[in-house]
């Protein structure tokens, strides 16, 4: 395993006390400033790994560890303190409903001990990354979906985490936003943070051009370092691939 990597898990085994496996020794590293999918069917494995890095569980056997850290050896109260060097973006967005856009991005900034100058300096610049700045005095049941996706990534980044998790992010989206949110996340990778994408859009994966980590049934069965990429491609670059139409698969 790499020494730059941020993630490393060492044949982790996670059993559920109905008997089911969540994860079946699987090993696989990510390394500093990747950007990486995590695919494979509902059940193969790819939430369980989402909820052992933030610690919601904790594994059966073997070892995971986070920028060169074994996380087992954090203790329950010590969680909060490590999550907030962890961005999260879920599925179903997660926002606070009686807060503006802006007060929902500060909030992260307020339970993480920002004075309130900090908070009014870092807010502004993370809503012009992603695309927000006009809405910032909505609330979440005034925007569409992809834009609650947005404040969502926004929460996620603003403390400019080194890594972050996105589980199933365009799931509910349609395929234009899609873009949009995968475009948003490029362009937060390209910041040097470590970017994990848990994901079922097969057809955005194999346009992203970006390394695959498949699961199934809890073990890594494919592990996929695409190199059809450049790691300088701008984001416009990049959203005008994605909106390309998908190549034609060959007949042999």
């Amino acid at each position: 395993m790499s020494s730059s990597s941020v993630i490393e898990f060492r044949a982790v085994t996670k059993k559920y006390g109905t008997g089911a496996f969540g994860l079946d020794e699987a090993t696989f590293s990510v390394d500093r400033g990747d950007f990486v999918f995590m695919i494979g069917s509902t059940g193969s494995g790819k939430s369980t790994v989402m909820r052992l890095l933030i610690k919601e569980l904790e594994p059966t056997e073997g070892t995971i560890l986070v920028a060169g850290r074994d996380i087992s050896s954090i203790k329950r109260r010590q969680v909060p303190f490590y999550r907030r060097n962890i961005g999260v973006v879920f599925q179903d967005f997660k926002l606070l409903p009686n807060r503006t856009v802006y007060d929902n991005v500060a909030y992260a900034l307020q339970v993480t001990g920002h004075s309130r100058k900090e908070i009014r300096a870092k807010v502004p610049d993370i809503l012009r990354l992603t695309g927000l700045s006009t809405k910032l005095h909505n609330y979440p049941d005034q925007l569409s979906g992809g834009e609650q996706q947005r404040v969502s990534i926004a929460r996620a980044f603003v403390n400019h985490p080194p890594l972050l998790l996105a589980d199933e992010p365009t799931g509910n989206l349609d395929p234009e936003t899609s873009i949009d949110i995968m475009r948003l996340l490029y362009r937060i990778n390209r910041t040097g943070t470590t970017v994990l994408v848990a994901t079922h859009d097969h057809a955005m994966v194999d346009k992203m051009r970006r390394r695959v980590l498949e699961l199934s049934r809890g073990r890594v069965v494919r592990d996929e370092a695409t190199g059809l990429y450049t790691r300088d491609e701008s984001t416009r670059e990049f959203a005008q691939r994605l909106r390309s139409p998908a190549e034609a698969p060959q007949i042999l």
